[in-house]
């Protein structure tokens, strides 16, 4: 089957978010994990497959420097989604800035794309992201829900390939809620990405999530809403996260870390005779689908894949 749309696969999601009579305990986001190989792309999809997930598969300015073209992601992408049709899956490129790169991926074929113009004056923040959302709905191969937009309002504290953001600085720029109606209605986005406490990379001490912010966000806008720097934050406010109507979670360094690990321990544990690679990164496959799993159940989207397909044909 086809690559899907973030806005397509969050449709459910947003819908249980938004139903004040919705069970928190019944809402759900969906897992975007970030990628540098093919064997990384089979394991996240792998794992999502084992939950009966949908998933995102996320590429970052420096993976998509390490693998030199967004026509290789896209095609490498397409074809895993025919290898597992029982799997609702999003290309998505994530903090881009560059607005010619962000319209070439959305014109080969990524079905997400991310304009990052959150250290962007407030105006130009809009400006940007307006001018993303109006090229994406009207020039994706599949016409107008072929590719859809997530813009970010905040910074979030930490490292993030071109974007460097520190704590101080961070700190001054939680998403004020005041500001987002007018910015997503005026943009024409489909996800908003929120600043609410948590950072990309490893984390010193466990965050301080403003749930405050993250309640007042939520009651102001239609769309569904992102949280960006997931490694190291803690289940539970995950779990709230969720609960509060969080439709979409970031997880990469986490996901670098186990994959690491678990080719480190192959090559340990292989005999110095054992020359091949599948048998060194294979490990780091299983270990990012087992992740995968774990987060499914975690973020609560296990279990959704069947009724977010039969949504869709």
């Amino acid at each position: 089957m086809p690559l899907v749309t973030m806005k397509q696969v969050m449709a459910d999601s947003l819908k249980r978010a938004l139903d004040p009579k919705e069970d928190p305990k019944e809402r759900y986001a969906v897992g975007a994990f970030n990628f540098s190989t093919i064997p990384e792309m089979v394991g996240i999809v792998e794992g999502a497959r084992s939950k009966s997930s949908p998933v995102i598969l996320m590429l970052s300015l420096g993976a998509l420097k390490y693998i030199g073209s967004l026509e290789l992601v896209a095609d490498t992408a397409k074809g895993i989604a025919r290898q597992y049709p029982e799997v609702p899956i999003v290309l998505h490129l994530d903090h881009a800035t560059d607005l010619e790169m962000i319209k070439h991926a959305v014109v080969v074929g990524f079905t997400n794309v991310m304009i990052d113009a959150s250290q962007e004056p407030y105006e130009v923040n809009i400006e940007k992201s307006k001018e993303i959302a109006d090229f994406a709905h009207k020039h994706s191969p599949r016409g107008l829900d072929g590719c859809s937009v997530e813009a970010e309002l905040g910074m979030l504290a930490g490292h993030e390939d071109n974007i460097v953001v520190s704590e101080e600085d961070a700190g001054k720029a939680y998403t004020d809620p005041k500001l987002v109606p007018r910015f997503v209605d005026e943009t024409g986005i489909d996800a908003l990405a929120v600043a609410i406490g948590t950072a990309h990379g490893f984390y010193k001490a466990a965050p301080k999530i403003r749930f405050d912010l993250l309640k007042e966000i939520r009651e102001v806008t239609g769309v569904p809403l992102v949280l960006h720097g997931g490694t190291g934050v803690p289940e539970e406010d995950f779990k709230k996260c969720v609960e509060m109507g969080m439709s979409k979670i970031n997880v990469g360094t986490g996901l670098k870390m186990v994959y690491t690990d678990a080719v480190r321990e192959a090559i340990r544990t292989l005999p110095e005779t054992e020359y091949d690679p599948r048998k060194i990164v294979g490990p780091g496959r299983k270990a990012i689908a087992d992740e995968i799993a774990q987060k499914s159940v975690l973020f609560n989207c296990a279990g959704k894949s069947e009724a977010i397909l039969k949504s869709l044909y």
